[in-house]
């Protein structure tokens, strides 16, 4: 029978291969000297074990067909926001893009008051661009401003 933890276990156990099968071109290196494949390799392996896991021991949780999805609209809302922020993020930069989808989040799906989403928007997106490109010296998309 499809359970939701079964389900969901097979969902991250497919995820898991996919991410071993994509780093295998990769060098993994050594314990002493890791390679860019080493730690997404450790990671799936741990998602592989855990999303097996989940898969056989999940008989006991409800059936897939059993569950009601309310949230569809917030759900896809999300997704059209994070599709947004990967188109955009070279075009507009991190701040504009950051804002803009926060403003949409905050704004639109839940509905908050306009200061508070602009104030919450604008204070996340420089707080962190702050945060990451100027202190952590993490280079950011700057925007055709260059801003």
């Amino acid at each position: 029978m499809l359970t939701t933890d079964r389900v969901a276990g097979g969902a991250l156990a497919l995820l898991a291969l996919i991410v071993l099968w994509e780093s295998r071109r990769l060098p993994i290196g050594s314990l002493r000297n890791p390679g860019p494949a080493f730690t997404p390799i450790l990671l799936a392996l741990l998602l592989l074990v855990f999303g097996l896991l989940l898969t056989a021991l999940g008989a006991r949780t409800g059936a897939l067909a059993a569950v009601g999805w309310t949230e569809w609209r917030h759900a896809v809302a999300i997704f059209a926001a994070c599709a947004f922020a990967a188109l955009a993020l070279e075009r507009l930069g991190y701040r504009a893009t950051t804002t803009l989808c926060l403003a949409f989040l905050l704004g639109v799906v839940e509905r908050k008051g306009w200061l508070f989403t602009a104030t919450f928007a604008l204070a996340l997106a420089l707080g962190s661009f702050y945060l990451f490109d100027t202190l952590l010296r993490v280079p950011l998309p700057r925007g055709p401003l260059g801003l």
